[in-house]
């Protein structure tokens, strides 16, 4: 039986408690740098295989680890910060970055370069804690325009990163890409415990080890043959029994989970119709925003001598793409306003029908630059209003005490839809490309292709969002903060909630 007592008092604690000015500019930050973790080895990822002297098979696992690790420690961490503070697991998932980070700025050995990007994925659960510290120190009339600027830190990063990465690996030593992304971290850990206190908020229970081991071995099984299949074969023996054992794993962890008092994650709340439209709606935004960064920078660097490539070197490629994450930066305030006005539920499915808007465009808008940089500003717009509504639907929808694990859950998804949309469009570029020079090149079928591929994963996202639940006008036009703060979304008297 879930206590609503610690939830309660958060909320509470929420509306009277004054909060600094900087506490959401601090938090969107922690976002970015973990972006920029993400984003920083782009520029090299052709020349890894030279850098750490490994065949291409290999030097893709300094990739493959960070994604892995960091959908394992998303929701562990989520959860870790309901029990024990936000912030604290906040600064814990920075600091194993930093460690990571330092690590492989001293190494080019391979495996050694594999365990530090290993160790940087552990702060991908710095964008649910974020959210869930806002939502727990914020007042509501701030909440949804702060959400909104931690949703698109993760687009932000990446976006700023891809350029002054890609100069900085032309014009130094790669490996300083890893001192600038530890420098970043300690940035932001010194930063948080100056100015950002710590939730109040906890949870009840206990830490659900078995849990978190049996959905970690369900990811790794999955995930693993996802980013991998390309290289390994979609039907060898290797693939197809990773992922049946995946099945078999996550079906006995969902199990295990529905008989526990304190689950890992609450798989009932989970199956709201709210939380579950909302939570597969995102692994469609997740692939929708990933196929841009994977086209783009492509098709912008092929030499012109192509036919269709634009020539452009790799900083210029970065400045284009550049808007993509500035874009979403900008459109939280506007996020804030339509979303006070019309709900999340009506932001999510405007800027799905944005996307789909730039994916549609962009099928003509390929042969110079200055129309990939329309295309990256448009896609920016729907991906932060689609980014931004995500958290805000699943807060409205489950308790404060489990804000951390239902949005580290959330960004799960997000990082399962780029996994795949990753592994897909990988597949159809290598299935397309023809050979020049004794080289395979992608080709305008290819990128076209991905694009079409891109705008039904964004119709699907969009029929889901139309399915959910339209949220009741507030008075004042404020957001709800949390399903306890509607009398209609809380437990009838004698209820039992898991």
């Amino acid at each position: 039986m879930r206590s609503t007592t610690t939830d309660s008092a958060a909320t509470g604690t929420r509306e009277t408690r004054g909060t600094g000015a900087a506490v959401v500019p601090l938090l969107a930050f922690a976002g970015i740098v973990v972006a920029v973790m993400q984003t920083l080895l782009v520029p090299v990822i052709k020349d890894l295989p030279r850098l750490l002297d490994a065949s291409p098979a290999d030097a893709s696992w300094v990739l493959t680890s960070t994604l892995v690790s960091g959908a394992v420690a998303t929701p562990i961490l989520g959860r870790l910060g309901d029990l024990f503070g936000k912030r604290r697991m906040l600064v814990a998932g920075l600091a194993v970055m930093v460690v990571g980070a330092l690590i492989s700025a001293f190494t080019s050995d391979l495996l050694l370069m594999i365990a530090g990007r290993t160790l940087q994925g552990f702060a991908m659960g710095a964008i649910p804690l974020g959210i869930g510290l806002m939502r727990d120190l914020l007042p509501r009339e701030r909440l949804a325009s702060a959400m909104g600027l931690m949703s698109s830190s993760i687009g932000v990063g990446g976006g700023l990163a891809l350029p002054a990465a890609a100069l900085v690996a032309q014009h130094a030593d790669w490996h300083v890409l890893y001192f600038g992304a530890a420098g970043l971290g300690l940035l932001a850990i010194t930063l948080i415990l100056l100015v950002v206190p710590e939730s109040p908020a906890r949870a009840p229970g206990t830490f659900d080890l078995p849990g978190a081991l049996g959905l970690s071995a369900g990811l790794v099984l999955f995930l693993l043959p996802v980013s991998k299949g390309g290289d390994w074969g979609w039907a060898s023996a290797t693939t197809l029994t990773l992922f049946g054992a995946s099945a078999v794993v996550l079906l006995l962890w969902g199990w295990m989970e529905l008989r526990l008092p304190a689950p890992l994650v609450d798989l009932r709340t989970t199956a709201r119709r709210e939380v579950l439209l909302t939570n597969l709606a995102s692994i469609m935004v997740g692939v929708s925003f990933f196929v841009v960064s994977l086209v783009l920078p492509q098709l912008l660097q092929l030499p012109a001598d192509t036919g269709y490539g634009l020539g452009q070197s790799m900083v210029v490629a970065g400045l284009c793409v550049a808007p993509l994450g500035l874009t979403m930066m900008f459109t939280a305030p506007v996020y804030a306003r339509l979303s006070a006005r019309y709900g999340p539920r009506a932001t999510l499915i405007l800027g799905l029908l944005i996307i789909g808007l730039g994916y549609g465009g962009g099928l003509g808008l390929m042969s110079a630059a200055w129309q990939t940089l329309v295309t990256s500003v448009v896609l920016g717009a729907g991906i932060g209003l689609a980014y931004a509504s995500l958290p805000a639907l699943i807060n409205a929808a489950v308790p404060a005490s489990e804000t951390g694990a239902a949005n580290g859950l959330n960004t799960l998804m997000r990082s399962i839809g780029t996994s795949v949309s990753s592994a897909v469009i990988g597949t159809v570029l290598a299935a397309t490309a023809h050979t020049t020079g004794g080289v395979a090149v992608p080709s305008m079928h290819g990128f076209r292709l991905s694009f079409l591929i891109a705008t039904g994963a964004v119709a699907v996202g969009l029929l889901l969002a139309l399915f959910l639940p339209a949220a009741r006008p507030q008075p004042g036009g404020q957001l709800l903060a949390s399903s306890e703060d509607d009398p209609a979304a809380r437990p009838a008297p004698g209820r039992v909630s898991a």
